[in-house]
């Protein structure tokens, strides 16, 4: 079944129109006798247009071909295949329309090729910026005719949901995974020589293990070497807690890898979620911004890593600042035991980085806390650039100011007991995950 389509001219067609009009117009100066040439050259063009964009054959079916399913950051096809009736086409190219979400201007092109005489085949690739539900409104398609002055184009509603979900490729790394593999505190609870706090048992010395763990109370009571094994803490409770107001909205990275800081957050914080439950930790996630909008209940087993991401996908963008003071006392009023909160956050002006300060200095009486947030390359970056203007001068000078409240802001936070993570945004996630098991090993959680 065709679909309809409308005849519009190209810019080929444009191009010969502007040449002959001058031609037109000098052939009525010179011969006033030929003047009827003007309207009859317009004329031939006109006709040219339309015969050559009826000869580019009309649209039977167009096709979008994609996944449900993509990940924030990560790259995926959409294929796209048009069948067209009889005719000769010279060039084929195709538009989506989307919201914002998925493309950045709201749209895609493609040009396709041709696949045999009346099928032709193209792809766009989409590299989604944000986390939630977008939708593939519509395709458009333009196809011209075999002289390039016409050209036909028609539209088709899709009205394709696309699920954006964040971004776990380090979770599903070849390098992760034989960590996971080799990773010394297992689902099942084993002895750990010089690993862990928790005692689990003396054994008989044998050569090679550490000399610091050797009971010389129990030896000489039993006239016989004897060390302490440990088994390593287990059982703990880690929330990820997710500033989601505006300075975390805002993106971080390269021109072609830029996302907003909360969706680098949630892919460090799902990382090191996965190694805390494969080592028989509970993980929770926990986000805000003027007010919480998520508590997840605390996940004990890697079979629920997926509801985690799911909530993690939840995570909306707010533009606007956040209350710590109303978030954090809401999260500790609704922890009953000794956790470890991580918090991901960024701050831009002093004002707001004090109150920041002051609420997480509540909970590091109960609680282990950890603050993370990512290096400022761009900053940095002005800060360092050579003096060569006035202008950037000023903006270096600026710049380091900026840097050197961002350091004593940070102090301020070691300094009540707050474990800072700082990194630049592609090691943040490596980053935290290596604190973690730091603090696992010397078990400060419990």
């Amino acid at each position: 079944m065709s679909t309809r389509s409308a005849l519009v001219p190209t810019g080929r067609a444009a191009l010969l129109v502007a040449a002959a009009a001058p031609v037109a117009l000098l052939v009525a100066v010179m011969v006033p006798a030929l003047w009827a040439m003007a309207p009859l050259i317009g004329t031939l063009v006109i006709a040219m247009v339309v015969i050559d964009a009826l000869a580019a054959g009309s649209l039977r079916s167009v096709r979008v071909s994609m996944a449900d399913d993509f990940e924030v950051g990560a790259a995926g096809p959409i294929d796209l295949t048009a069948e067209f009736s009889s005719g000769l086409r010279g060039h084929v190219e195709a538009a989506l329309a989307s919201d914002a979400r998925l493309f950045p201007a709201g749209r895609a092109l493609a040009d396709l090729a041709k696949q045999s005489a009346r099928s032709w085949t193209g792809r766009i690739t989409l590299t989604p910026q944000r986390r939630g539900t977008g939708e593939i409104e519509q395709v458009w398609l333009r196809w011209t005719g075999p002289l390039g002055l016409g050209a036909r184009q028609a539209q088709q509603p899709v009205a394709r949901a696309v699920r954006v979900w964040p971004n776990l490729s380090p979770v599903r790394s070849p390098a992760m995974q034989a960590f996971l593999r080799n990773f010394e505190v297992g689902l099942i609870a084993r002895r750990i020589r010089g690993e862990g706090t928790m005692f689990e048992a003396l054994a008989e010395y044998q050569p090679g293990m550490d000399k610091r763990r050797i009971d010389w109370k129990s030896s000489a009571r039993h006239a016989h070497l004897y060390a302490k094994e440990f088994e390593a803490e287990r059982n703990n409770q880690i929330v990820f807690a997710f500033d989601c107001g505006q300075a975390m909205c805002e993106p971080v990275g390269g021109q072609n890898d830029a996302m907003p800081r909360i969706d680098r957050a949630v892919t460090a914080a799902l990382t090191t979620a996965y190694a805390a439950l494969k080592s028989g930790d509970k993980v929770a996630l926990f986000g805000f911004a003027a007010r919480p909008q998520l508590f997840t209940p605390f996940a004990s087993d890697a079979r629920e890593f997926y509801r985690l991401q799911v909530a993690a996908a939840g995570l909306d963008y707010m533009p606007q600042e956040p209350n710590f003071t109303l978030a954090l006392a809401t999260l500790a009023g609704q922890l009953k035991r000794r956790s470890m909160i991580v918090v991901f956050s960024d701050f831009t002006d002093p004002t707001s980085a004090e109150l920041m300060i002051e609420s997480i200095s509540r909970l590091t009486a109960r609680h282990l806390v950890l603050f993370v947030t990512m290096h400022d390359e761009e900053l940095a970056e002005i800060a360092s650039a050579a003096p060569n203007e006035v202008g950037t001068l000023a903006m270096a000078v600026s710049a380091d100011g900026l840097l050197r409240q961002r350091a004593l802001v940070l102090g301020k936070l070691r300094a009540i007991g707050v474990q800072v993570v700082e990194a630049p945004y592609a090691q943040i996630g490596t980053r935290l995950l290596d604190r973690y098991l730091s603090i696992k090993r010397r078990g400060a959680i419990g």
